[in-house]
């Protein structure tokens, strides 16, 4: 491992610990050169399908634009940052257990709002109201009136 502050070729691992749920290891290095501490973290790679969007594209699966649609959403909800990983973590893991090469992005939207749903109502509700694009009232107070129920 190139040390990021010189790009010496030698550092020396100073500590090693895995994660609570045990799904990447972290590593305190440290540089033979200048000595200087960095942390590294190992994961597993995994391939996800390509996401196919409304207009015929293929773009990669983006773990960061799944957390930005979801915080955006949970913006000043009392939902924590574990809960919101733990959702992003069953939303990929279903779009691997599905086995496919590509995934229409209405599929992973469809994942998003099931997800929403179980951590926080009006936070599904936002999502819904933009993904679903409403045309019309109606349609946005059927969708409050199946939260209630």
């Amino acid at each position: 491992m190139k040390c990021p502050f010189c790009s010496h070729g030698e550092t020396q691992v100073v500590e090693t610990r895995v994660s609570e749920e045990g799904d990447f290891i972290r590593r305190r290095r440290q540089c033979g050169s200048c000595e200087k501490r960095f942390t590294t973290y190992e994961r597993p790679e995994v391939n996800f399908p390509s996401v196919v969007k409304k207009d015929g594209r293929r773009i990669e699966f983006e773990r960061a634009k799944l957390l930005a649609s979801l915080n955006l959403a949970l913006r000043k909800r009392p939902v924590s940052t574990e809960q919101i990983d733990s959702a992003i973590e069953r939303i990929e893991e279903k779009l691997l257990n599905l086995g496919l090469r590509e995934v229409q992005s209405a599929r992973i939207g469809e994942l998003v709002m099931r997800e929403l749903k179980k951590l926080d109502k009006v936070a599904y509700v936002r999502f819904a109201s933009v993904y679903r694009s409403f045309e019309d009232v109606d349609e946005f107070r059927a969708l409050v009136e199946e939260v209630r129920r």
